[in-house]
Order: structure tokens, then sequence, then C-alpha cells
């Protein structure tokens, strides 16, 4: 069973993020888009130092690239 992980309490305790506005878009969210895209980045930043961005890595399925000439051959 998976537990859930409170990342944004986890940045606060780290320190990693300590200024003001920091503090603040995570304890009460963000209020307008740019803070959005902030409290974003900060998550990436978290993930990062956790090294779960590496857990995850998505396969490339179903998109191989062909070359151009047997394109053009399935078309005549």
């Amino acid at each position: 069973m998976t537990e859930k992980i409170n990342w944004q309490r986890e940045l606060l305790e780290s320190g990693k993020f300590n200024d003001k506005f920091s503090k603040n878009l995570l304890e009460n969210g963000a209020k307008n888009f740019m803070q959005g895209i902030y409290l974003g980045y900060m998550y990436s930043r978290w993930r990062k130092i956790r090294g779960l961005d590496k857990d995850d890595p998505i396969e490339n399925k179903g998109q191989m690239q062909s070359s151009f000439k047997d394109f053009e051959k399935k078309i005549k």
C-alpha cells in the first residue's frame, strides 16, 4: 500500500524554500496563475531532490521513426 506523501510539508521542513513568499505559497496554496507555475516548479524540485524523477521514465512505444523512403513506399 502506498502512503500519501505531503510534499509541501516536507519542503517546509527541509528549509530549501524558506523565504516568505515560498513559505506562504506552500502553506496556503496558489491564488493566481503565476503562483501556480511557481508551485509546480517547487514540486518538480522536490521530486528531483527525492530522486523520484528517475523512477518513472516514459518509454516511447508506437512512435518509432521510419525512414522517409519507407513513407514514400507506403503512399504509392
